[in-house]
């Protein structure tokens, strides 16, 4: 993995420009592991990683026995991405590993809570398209895919598989939409994204982690205001809206304040 360091928002924005068509991910400390939500769960709290498959298959097996009291189309339930999707929407720890196609909106997701230094991750998606790891070259996106039946159980619940997968769901629900979300799904829950990409070949062309240092996070938070990427937005929902009160608080209160 390539380390860039960038000190303002301009340098930002130049950077991103050269990674046209990649993925982005923020997150507001730059030490965190790219891992999934559903990998720190286990490793913080079950030791016991033969366990890890079963107890993931069981959370899937509850959610899906339980959803459908609250939805109106429990079909959803059916296709195992658009249930981990719709898991993860609602805060369940997955295997999913969000990601968006702006760097922007990473950039809010970094700095928005950030207190110190944050970083926002690149991937090489362009080339992942078509890649394969080089041990199993038959194991090519399209072969991996989740969305086919059978191939989640098949490909990534074992968690032997040094592979990813990189897409979104037949149907797309309203955040990932506004937020331009894909999801990136590993087959390996005990390793960092970054210790999963080097069987497609060089991690650094593959992936670049973006330092945005705690001394930009005015100027860039700034900038998304005025580029309309706030909570309000990438969460079309009333839980969005309240959420993006603290951002009015930061950016609107000083002004009329000092009118």
């Amino acid at each position: 993995m390539e380390q860039i360091s960038v000190s303002n928002w301009n340098e930002f924005m130049a950077l991103s420009a050269e990674l046209d068509g990649w993925a982005f991910r923020g997150q507001q400390d730059v030490r965190w592991p790219l891992m999934t939500s559903l990998s720190r769960y286990l490793s913080a709290y079950i030791p016991d990683r033969a366990s890890w498959r079963a107890r993931e298959e069981r959370a899937i097996r509850i959610f899906r026995r339980k959803a459908h009291n609250y939805l109106t189309d429990p079909s959803v339930l059916d296709n195992a991405l658009r249930c981990l999707a719709l898991m993860q929407h609602h805060g369940a720890p997955t295997r999913l590993l969000d990601f968006t196609k702006s760097p922007f909106v990473a950039a809010f997701f970094a700095l928005e809570r950030a207190t110190g230094d944050a970083a926002v991750y690149a991937l090489n998606t362009p080339r992942l398209w078509t890649a394969a790891p080089h041990t199993d070259p038959g194991m090519d996106r399209d072969h991996i895919d989740p969305r086919e039946s059978g191939n989640f159980t098949r490909f990534y619940l074992p968690n032997s598989h040094a592979i990813i997968w990189i897409g979104e769901p037949t149907e797309m629900d309203r955040r990932l939409v506004a937020q331009s979300g894909t999801l990136v799904v590993p087959g390996m829950l005990d390793k960092p994204l970054d210790e999963i990409l080097p069987a497609y070949g060089d991690s650094g062309a593959l992936l670049k982690q973006i330092v945005l240092p705690q001394s930009m996070r005015d100027e860039a938070m700034k900038a998304l205001y005025r580029m309309n990427i706030t909570n309000a937005t990438l969460f079309p929902d009333l839980d969005g809206l309240a959420r993006s009160i603290g951002m009015e608080l930061e950016m609107v209160w000083p002004v009329a304040a000092g009118s």
